[in-house]
């Protein structure tokens, strides 16, 4: 009897192990963790947001004089005999891949021809055209500008092992929608009760927190994203599966050592 209580014991002693072991391992892909009593970033202050120009942003910049009426003739097929050459360049610039591009420096200062640092950092883009048709008025007469982001990007966590992406937004204001649609949607693990957006600013980075779960979070997902924006949805916890697959080597070891500790003290 002493010989089969021995094994049964040592088995749950080692099975016990296990289980503490297991509780440590369980749901370790989730990320971005946050307490109960986090204090997370009021939503209604980014919601009506669009998007403002970031540092290490790639801007496509172009400027036209008088309003930009070559642009006009270029596109509406108005050319003068006396523009061939102005406009043939005009045309050659507007098919030029990518056009001519400026770096938004780590300080939120960009280098422009005439100009010299000018910032930009925090203004939409609306308000960065305006503000350098403003400087470029001592230059040109009527200047008129168009300036494009071209390299920004927001980072996807759908809620499921190896579906994370990088979106590069290809248009301006695009919302948190667009970007999980994009992305494919969430994971079949995602909650998406608990999707959180981390954005870095001046002050570090904020947390928001959307429950899109329900119609109510439509306003919430049309959020406009920034570049560099971390969108997380966290999984939904599986302990049952995990708490198996965790203790699946561990149950056969000790069956294996139980049998062969039983074949060991009773050979026959």
């Amino acid at each position: 009897m002493s010989f089969i209580q021995a094994p049964v014991r040592v088995s749950i002693l080692f099975l016990s192990m296990a289980v503490l072991w297991s509780g440590c391992t369980i749901n370790r892909d989730i990320m971005f963790r946050t307490g109960d009593d986090f204090d997370f970033a009021p939503l209604e202050e980014m919601v009506s947001q669009g998007y403002r120009i970031a540092p290490n942003d790639v801007l496509q910049f172009r400027l036209f004089s008088n309003k930009g009426q070559r642009l006009n003739q270029m596109t509406a097929g108005g050319v003068g005999s006396g523009n061939v050459n102005s406009n043939q360049q005009l045309n050659n610039m507007l098919n030029q891949q990518g056009g001519v591009t400026y770096l938004v420096k780590p300080d939120g200062l960009v280098e422009l021809p005439e100009l010299g640092d000018i910032r930009l950092e925090g203004l939409t883009i609306e308000e960065a055209e305006v503000l350098l048709e403003e400087a470029y008025a001592s230059f040109y007469k009527d200047p008129f500008v168009i300036l494009r982001v071209q390299n920004n990007r927001v980072y996807i966590f759908p809620g499921e092992t190896g579906k994370a992406s990088v979106v590069t937004l290809r248009n301006m204001n695009t919302t948190l929608l667009e970007v999980l649609a994009l992305s494919g949607g969430i994971g079949n693990r995602a909650n998406a009760s608990k999707v959180k957006l981390i954005r870095r600013t001046e002050q570090g980075n904020e947390v928001y927190k959307m429950d899109l779960s329900t119609i109510e979070g439509l306003d919430a997902a049309n959020t406009v994203v920034q570049a560099y924006d971390i969108i997380y949805v966290e999984p939904l916890p599986q302990l049952v599966r995990e708490t198996t697959e965790s203790l699946t080597p561990i149950t056969s070891l000790i069956s294996t050592l139980t049998f062969f500790y039983a074949f060991i003290v009773n050979p026959n």
